[in-house]
């Protein structure tokens, strides 16, 4: 082949290649998945600080997961309530229109609640609560149950709690630690018999609870807890999509 000719060849490949439509050699990029989530609970999704104010809580940081992980987030409503007990979040699913519209469109639903139930009895009657922890049974249920009729599609995750008196003395913690693992066990019962993920956070914050529970006075959780607690619920979160 004499230069002319293998000039020729060069040419002719060149105008091949540019030739060929860009949309049948390049592939189009997966358009991210789309999420609607909606918090549910008390305080801590709130996100009370240990100083007593409000402020970025683990749901917000899970809000935050779903946008650094490429999806869609198109709503996020946080509708926690600090000092919400399991009745008054059960009058919110079955009669708020706002709250019940927004659980029909979820793509994801976090919840924590029951803490409250359980600390209103150890305050004042601490021989009753054990009926605390049959009225958290018996009121999650039914809010798992009517979200799965409102939205059967939409993924659950509920939480278990963490000790949040870790700073009392050994012999407070005997007689605490058992209530605080039947609380636990009641929530992850009702999740699992409602098809929904339950997320455990006790030893993760257990690991550090002083700088995670900064405040000896206080429940609620450092800027860092927060980000714990969403790290776990990420976990869970990242095996169902």
């Amino acid at each position: 082949m004499n230069r002319n000719q293998k000039a020729a060849s060069i040419l002719l490949a060149i105008s091949l290649v540019v030739s060929v439509p860009f949309s049948a050699s390049a592939k189009k990029a997966p358009a991210p998945v789309k999420v609607e989530y909606v918090a549910l609970g008390d305080s801590l999704a709130a996100g009370l600080s240990p100083n007593g104010y409000l402020d970025y809580g683990y749901v917000d940081y899970i809000a935050d997961s779903f946008i650094a992980k490429k999806y869609k987030l198109a709503d996020f409503d946080n509708f926690s309530v600090p000092g919400y007990t399991s009745d008054r979040l059960l009058l919110d699913v079955t009669k708020s229109k706002k709250i019940r519209k927004e659980i029909k469109s979820a793509t994801h639903i976090t919840i924590d609640i029951g803490a409250n139930d359980l600390l209103a009895k150890i305050n004042t009657d601490p021989s009753k609560a054990p009926e605390a922890l049959v009225a958290v049974s018996t009121n999650l249920n039914k809010i798992l149950k009517t979200i799965d009729g409102l939205n059967p599609k939409v993924k659950v995750y509920v939480m278990g709690y963490y000790n949040c008196f870790p700073y009392y003395p050994a012999e407070q913690q005997a007689a605490l630690m058992p209530l605080l693992t039947g609380l636990n066990n009641q929530i992850k019962s009702a999740a699992i018999e409602n098809g929904d993920t339950f997320v455990a956070t006790d030893k993760p914050i257990a690991k550090n609870f002083k700088k995670y529970l900064p405040n000896k006075t206080n429940i609620h959780l450092s800027d860092s807890g927060y980000k714990v607690i969403a790290a776990e619920f990420w976990k869970a979160i990242s095996k169902k999509k």
